[in-house]
């Protein structure tokens, strides 16, 4: 009998100092169950240092998302769906989890994640295999004609380039809500994006033949919105 195959989804929210404030890793099967996970805010970071934010930008990365944010968090501390956990907790529990489950490791941008947890003292070194799911979807779901459709209907575009250039979205969010038909926005708190968004992105992944294989690094010349409409 097989060995029943597990994976580990990892999600952070940073800081501008580039650590991790908020951490979360969802262990699941590959029909999506969920059997542990792990939701914390990373002691002497989370409320030390400044979440994220651009000053420049006005969505949720802006200063009026960043009260948003820093809110949910609260509120989150105050009902008890988050607790503060120092490093070195959050090192026992990956190499409990590592041992119980052997998972392999993946992330919507795998390597920003690895970097901020690396910055912070997470460690991740003790698993044996990793992939990027976000490289996972390109190459699997982003590059079909029915992606681009949706895309297009929702208005999944990136931010214009000082060159003129204009590409689809290949975030979790436009990703998953074309996979569930329905849009909805990300609250870029760890354990909800991986859980309700990334979640159903890797399920949907592994029902696909082959889809190792496919996993391709994105390449913003391969989104191009302009190539999706004809002269007339």
């Amino acid at each position: 009998m097989a060995q029943k195959q597990f994976f580990a989804i990892l999600d952070t929210e940073t800081t501008m100092q580039n650590t991790v404030a908020d951490f979360a890793i969802v262990i699941c099967d590959r029909e999506g169950v969920i059997f542990n996970q792990c939701a914390v805010l990373v002691n002497g970071h989370y409320g030390t240092i400044e979440l994220f934010h651009d000053k420049k930008a006005n969505d949720i990365w802006g200063y009026e998302g960043l009260r948003k944010r820093e809110q949910a968090y609260i509120n989150m501390l105050d009902s008890g769906t988050r607790v503060l956990a120092s490093v070195n907790a959050v090192n026992r529990w990956i190499n409990q989890a590592i041992g119980k489950y052997n998972p392999e490791l993946t992330a919507y941008n795998l390597a920003f994640d690895k970097d901020k947890c690396k910055n912070t003292g997470i460690e991740l070194t003790g698993f044996k295999s990793e992939f990027c799911l976000w490289q996972a979807s390109v190459g699997n779901i982003c590059n079909k004609k029915q992606y681009r459709q949706f895309a297009l209907e929702n208005h999944g575009f990136n931010n214009v380039t000082g060159q003129g250039n204009m590409t689809f979205k290949t975030n979790a969010e436009m990703v998953c809500g074309y996979i569930q038909g329905e849009f909805k926005d990300e609250p870029h708190t760890a354990l909800e994006d991986a859980r309700d968004f990334e979640l159903p992105i890797l399920r949907e992944i592994l029902k696909k033949k082959d889809w190792k294989k496919k996993i391709t690094p994105y390449n913003w010349r391969d989104f191009q919105v302009k190539d999706n409409f004809t002269a007339k």
